[in-house]
């Protein structure tokens, strides 16, 4: 893949303070990806945005749905239509600015000679910045906690910055994958790593969103421990 044909990825909900620059950052390093953002009838107006900024740059795509329904069920439905593109490489990023696009480049990179990368906190070089101390305890124990369960081979599982190969996101079915919200995370590394997909980190600096309100809630939190039990109970 000397020239790998990319899809980036961006799952958004009331992101119109944070969507159009980071639009033109994420083209500033990766001129010839395309991007695809899937929403979920946000109330702002970033649906509209993303319509009117597709008139005019080719290179952006808006899939709309009705309503909120989660990380999980949007980037399963941004694979789909991946699946039926002619794309190599399947990226995803936070739309809030907490994943910064310089990293996207060496990213890409790394599936040179891995099927997954993953955008890593928590292996060496990887840090967060403006997290108060409860929310990185929170973090860290959710990781060891899905480490031990699932014993997967990286460190930072609940990561939404990854690369993956369209070949090895094939190996998969989707239709296994039960999480609507931000327990897909786990979920789908689970999957690839039964498949026998080669994972590796790429260390970031995660920061806390630009603007507007993070999505996590305590429901989330409470779905994401029964998907870790459910993983956990029936895993190979």
């Amino acid at each position: 893949m000397a020239n790998p044909r990319v899809l980036v990825a961006l799952a958004t909900y009331n992101e119109i303070n944070n969507l159009p620059s980071l639009v033109d950052a994420i083209h500033s390093v990766l001129p010839d990806a395309e991007l695809l953002i899937v929403d979920d009838n946000s109330p702002d107006g970033t649906g509209q945005w993303c319509d009117e900024r597709a008139k005019t740059d080719t290179r952006l795509k808006c899939l709309h749905r009705p309503g909120k329904q989660g990380l999980g069920s949007a980037t399963l439905s941004a694979m789909r239509f991946a699946f039926d593109g002619p794309y190599d490489l399947f990226v995803t990023i936070d739309a809030d600015w907490s994943h910064d696009p310089q990293y996207l480049p060496t990213m890409v990179s790394a599936t040179l000679d891995a099927d997954v990368a993953l955008g890593s906190r928590y292996c060496s070089g990887g840090k967060i910045e403006g997290w108060p101390l409860h929310r990185r305890v929170l973090s860290r124990w959710m990781n060891w906690l899905s480490g031990v369960a699932l014993r997967l081979p990286v460190r930072d599982t609940s990561g939404a910055f990854r690369a993956y190969r369209i070949e090895a996101l094939k190996k998969i079915d989707l239709d296994n994958i039960r999480s609507t919200g931000y327990s897909y995370l786990e979920e789908i590394l689970w999957h690839l790593h039964h498949a026998g997909t080669k994972m590796v980190e790429v260390p970031i600096t995660f920061r806390e969103r630009r603007a507007g309100r993070s999505k996590i809630n305590a429901s989330e939190a409470v779905g994401k421990v029964s998907t870790l039990l459910r993983l956990y109970f029936f895993r190979k």
